[in-house]
């Protein structure tokens, strides 16, 4: 006869252990609780450290789209002149242009956290004196000696990145969730930024836009830098001029097209935001425009946020042309709604859908910059792209107020969908980069 045995304190939530001749079998009376696996998000922020870096680094990142906006307010409120507004943001941005890859290339070969917070208060002095100029009416060349040392402000999202790929290297799949996070963090941060911006100016006085993206910026850096268990080791390499010219991100295969790309997009971007001001304009809704410009923003992160989560089988280089092909179809849409309907609410549902190409497009797009950056020059990498941002968006500015001025503001919308057909035939034009990644 089979001999059964039963604990000896036998409790209904415990297992009930039932011993036969040939079988042991364990049954389970308690509570059972499932946990739901956490999602690629939380996984990512399941690492340690990765909470704290991010928040203090979308604190130091916020400034970034409030202060030319803040200094435009300030200088044409005070000097009544928007050129001159113009004029000082866009010798700020061309500075920048110059400064930011030294910049970027001393923070991988020193520590994020010795160059980055240096480099950022001399960057916040350069916006104080701005600030204390414009309130005093010094001289107009003051203004644009003060607003290029800005230029020295360090690529805070490049630094964030470049942490994500140290902490995950090896893990693809988790890295393409962070720099999704990353992209979606960047719309964020600038369509919060300018809304931000122009209602400190208005609200308070002109200065306070600038005022508060400083205490932001130096705040958001020091607790940054302050979180040195996932700061990357620096590659501490002391180079010769022609080992740095054979190890330069800009040298590396693939990498030049990529910036060109960059270019044509910074010139979608440009385009779009002067063209969209001068559409709303025209409509005598000149103050909706910001709302405008940030509902293509709000498209855009909440589809970076998206694709994220999602898994591809194929490589970037397979995708990164459709995804600009399809940014390239979506802005027809605006095109489309201000040309036959006229009407900004259309428009403003247009810039939402076309919006949502955006961050897949620039989040491929980083991820190869990430792959074709010689090793020890990620952050260098990554400000190239940014700067060849820049100087499309400057390019994209000029040839979209070209248009609106010239021609209509509603024939302006033809500007990005250029740009972006430029870019889609340069990313078609790129058949080796897949073997040399």
């Amino acid at each position: 006869m089979p001999q059964q045995r039963s604990p000896r304190h036998p409790d209904t939530r415990a297992p009930l252990l039932t011993v036969t001749a040939d079988t042991l079998v364990a049954v389970d009376f308690g509570p059972r609780t499932r946990r739901r696996p956490p999602g690629p998000y939380g996984r990512l922020f399941a690492l340690p450290g990765t909470r704290a870096f991010t928040l203090a680094n979308l604190i130091a990142r916020l400034p970034m789209g409030m202060f030319s906006v803040s200094a435009v307010v300030m200088i044409a409120g005070t000097r009544g002149s928007y050129a001159l507004a113009g004029a000082v943001t866009a010798t700020g941005l061309a500075a920048t242009a110059l400064v930011a890859p030294w910049i970027a290339r001393l923070v991988d070969r020193r520590g994020q956290a010795r160059v980055a917070v240096p480099a950022t208060l001399c960057a916040a002095l350069g916006s104080l004196a701005l600030l204390l100029c414009v309130r005093y009416d010094a001289p107009a060349w003051t203004l644009f000696a003060a607003y290029a040392a800005t230029a020295t402000t360090p690529n805070t999202g490049g630094m964030s990145r470049a942490r994500w790929a140290h902490l995950l290297k090896g893990d693809p799949d988790s890295l393409h969730t962070a720099n999704s996070f990353e992209q979606a963090a960047d719309e964020l941060c600038f369509m919060l930024g300018p809304v931000l911006a122009a209602l400190l100016c208005g609200a308070l006085f002109p200065e306070a836009g600038t005022l508060v993206g400083v205490v932001l910026l130096v705040t958001g850096v020091l607790a940054f830098a302050a979180q040195r268990s996932t700061e990357p080791p620096p590659s501490g390499r002391t180079v010769t001029r022609a080992t740095a010219a054979s190890t330069s991100p800009f040298r590396s295969p693939g990498m030049p097209p990529l910036l060109a790309v960059c270019l044509a997009l910074g010139a979608v971007f440009g385009s779009t935001e002067v063209v969209t001001i001068a559409f709303a304009d025209a409509q005598g809704q000149r103050t909706a425009a910001g709302v405008v410009l940030a509902l293509q923003a709000a498209g855009s992160c909440a589809a970076g946020l998206l694709y994220g989560r999602l898994r591809f089988a194929g490589p970037a280089e397979d995708r990164y042309p459709w995804c600009v092909a399809a940014m390239t179809a979506l802005l027809t849409l605006p095109l489309l709604a201000a040309s036959l309907a006229g009407s900004l609410p259309l428009l403003s549902a247009a810039l939402l859908i076309a919006g949502m190409a955006t961050a897949p497009t620039m989040i491929t797009n980083m991820t190869l910059v990430q792959r074709r950056t010689p090793d020890g020059r990620l952050n260098e990498g990554m400000t190239l792209a940014v700067t060849a941002l820049l100087g499309g968006i400057a390019c994209g500015s000029a040839a979209g107020g070209w248009v609106v001025e010239h021609l209509a503001p509603t024939a302006g919308y033809g500007v990005p969908v250029t740009a972006a057909a430029v870019a889609l035939l340069v990313a078609l034009a790129m058949p080796g980069t897949r073997n040399t990644a």
